[in-house]
């Protein structure tokens, strides 16, 4: 029993996993693995904010309302915990005082020498600008240096997006460069600011340098 617990663990490191909470002005912020009954929550929010999630995030094929109805959530779960499960992302709900608020995920991870990832986010618009995206962040950029065995994690964002810049900053990420016409957003090919940190730049942790800062507080 004990070897087989060994081996699921090394194929998925830091996955699945409950991660928080943090006190912030939004709220309680905690982190907890997605699952098949978020349909509701994730389908109601990302409707509602269509204007507010959409001009940041890459095209894709269909109308933003089938694209985030109800029903397509489960093909997602399904399939980010699949890549989960062998090892290649880890996938949160954000919760704020207990309700859905948002998603973040670190993926497209690589491992043996290069031990590297991205990581994405999106909030639900009732909760930007009350710390709520910083401190998910935090807690797993954390999370995926220590536990989930990763040496460097990197974000993407476009120049205009000043809120996820702040987000990044206020985090301890550093901006390496531009990447042009990095991805497909809202119709064309949008530049994108690169930033990065390495497990090496966090010192005791992003979470204790926000609780540090006064920006955040353990609960």
């Amino acid at each position: 029993m004990q070897a087989a617990t060994y081996d699921i663990e090394a194929r998925h490191p830091g996955w699945p996993a409950r991660l928080g909470p943090l006190r912030v002005r939004g709220g309680v912020v905690a982190l907890r693995p997605i699952r098949l009954r978020d349909a509701g929550d994730w389908s109601r929010i990302r409707l509602r904010d269509q204007s507010h999630i959409e001009r940041w995030e890459p095209s894709a094929p269909g109308p933003w309302q089938d694209r985030n109805s109800f029903w397509s959530w489960p093909p997602q779960w399904l399939g980010l915990r699949g890549l989960a499960r062998r090892g290649q992302c880890l996938p949160f709900v954000i919760t704020v005082d207990g309700e859905f608020a948002g998603q973040i995920t670190v993926g497209n991870v690589i491992r043996a020498s290069l031990r590297s990832a991205w990581i994405g986010y999106w909030v639900s618009s009732t909760v930007v600008s009350g710390g709520v995206a910083t401190a998910a962040v935090a807690l797993l950029v954390d999370h995926a240096l220590t536990s989930g065995g990763l040496h460097r994690i990197e974000a993407t964002v476009r120049p205009e997006n000043e809120p996820s810049i702040r987000v990044l900053t206020k985090a301890g990420f550093r901006q390496e460069g531009l990447f042009q016409r990095y991805l497909e957003v809202a119709g064309d090919w949008r530049d994108h600011l690169c930033f990065a940190i390495t497990a090496e730049e966090t010192g005791p942790g992003l979470v204790h340098r926000l609780v540090q800062q006064g920006r955040a507080e353990h609960v």
